[in-house]
C-alpha cells in the first residue's frame, strides 16, 4: 500500500497550515513513480507540450474524481476499505502499468505501424523514421477518441488505489470531519496540478524529438514503454513480498 506522509496532529497547527500541507503532498503524490510511468506511456506518443498538458489533465482529472469519491465517502462514512480489497486494487496499477507498456511497444512495432520513409530535400536524400497511428481516417478517429478517454480511466484506476492510504491517513491525524474533508480535496487538487505541471515538462523531449530527431522520438517512446513495464513488475513484486511476509 502506498505511503502517505502524515499531518502531524498532536502540536497546535492552524486548518489553514493542514490544507496547505495537504496540497504540498498533493503534488508530491503526483510524482510517485507509478503515475509518471503510466502517463508518460501517453506523453511519449503525443507531438506537442499542449497536448502532453491535455493528458496531464485528463489522468489527474481521473485520479482526483476517484479520491474525492473514494475518500470523501469513507471519511463521512468512518469506514476503511479493507486490506484485501486495497492490495486488489493496487495490483491491478501494476498490471495497467505492464500492459501499457507493452501496448506502447506493440503499437510500435506492429504491422507497419513503425516505417524508415525516404525523403529528398535540397538535392539530399535522406531516411526519416515515422511512426503511424492509423492508415484510414476512420481508424483515425477511433483511435483519436480513445486515445483522450484513455488517460481519464487510468488516472481514475490510480486514485481508487490511492484512496485507501490517503483514508487512512487522514483518519489517523484529523479528528474534524469537514477539516479531514477539506483536506482531501486540497490534496487532490494539489496532484492534478503537479501531474499538469509534470506532463507538460515530460512532453518537452518528445515535442523536440517529433520535431527534429525522429529516431530519438521513437526512443523516448520505447524508453517509457519499459520504463512502464519496469515500474509494473517492481510494483507486483513489492506488493506479493508484503502480502507473503
Amino acid at each position: 500500500m502506498r505511503r502517505y506522509i502524515r499531518p502531524v496532529m498532536d502540536v497546535p497547527v492552524t486548518s489553514a497550515g493542514v490544507l496547505g500541507l495537504g496540497f504540498v503532498l498533493g503534488v508530491r503524490h503526483a510524482l510517485d513513480v507509478d503515475h509518471l510511468a503510466a502517463v508518460s506511456t501517453f506523453v511519449s506518443q503525443r507531438g506537442s507540450v499542449w497536448s502532453a498538458s491535455i493528458v496531464g489533465a485528463l489522468w489527474g482529472l481521473g485520479h482526483t474524481s476517484a479520491l474525492l469519491a473514494a475518500a470523501g465517502a469513507l471519511v463521512l462514512l468512518h469506514a476503511a476499505i479493507p486490506p484485501s480489497v486495497a492490495r486488489a486494487l493496487e495490483l491491478a496499477v501494476a498490471l495497467m502499468l505492464v500492459l501499457l507498456g507493452i501496448n506502447l511497444l506493440v503499437t510500435a512495432a506492429r504491422g507497419g505501424m513503425l516505417h524508415v520513409h525516404r525523403h529528398r530535400h535540397g538535392g539530399r536524400a535522406h531516411l526519416h523514421l515515422h511512426v503511424h497511428v492509423a492508415r484510414r481516417a476512420d481508424e483515425a478517429h477511433h483511435h483519436t477518441v480513445w486515445a483522450s478517454r484513455r488517460p481519464f480511466w487510468v488516472g481514475l484506476m490510480h486514485g481508487l488505489a490511492g484512496s485507501a492510504g490517503l483514508t487512512l491517513a487522514v483518519a489517523a491525524t484529523i479528528p474534524s470531519r469537514s477539516l479531514a474533508l477539506a483536506y482531501v480535496a486540497v490534496f487532490a487538487g494539489g496532484s492534478l496540478g503537479g501531474m499538469i505541471a509534470m506532463s507538460t515538462l515530460l512532453g518537452l523531449p518528445v515535442a523536440l524529438a517529433a520535431e527534429r530527431f525522429a529516431r530519438a522520438e521513437a526512443a523516448l517512446r520505447v524508453g517509457a514503454a519499459a520504463a512502464s513495464v519496469a515500474a509494473g513488475v517492481a510494483l507486483g513484486w513489492q506488493l506479493g513480498t508484503a502480502a507473503g511476509s
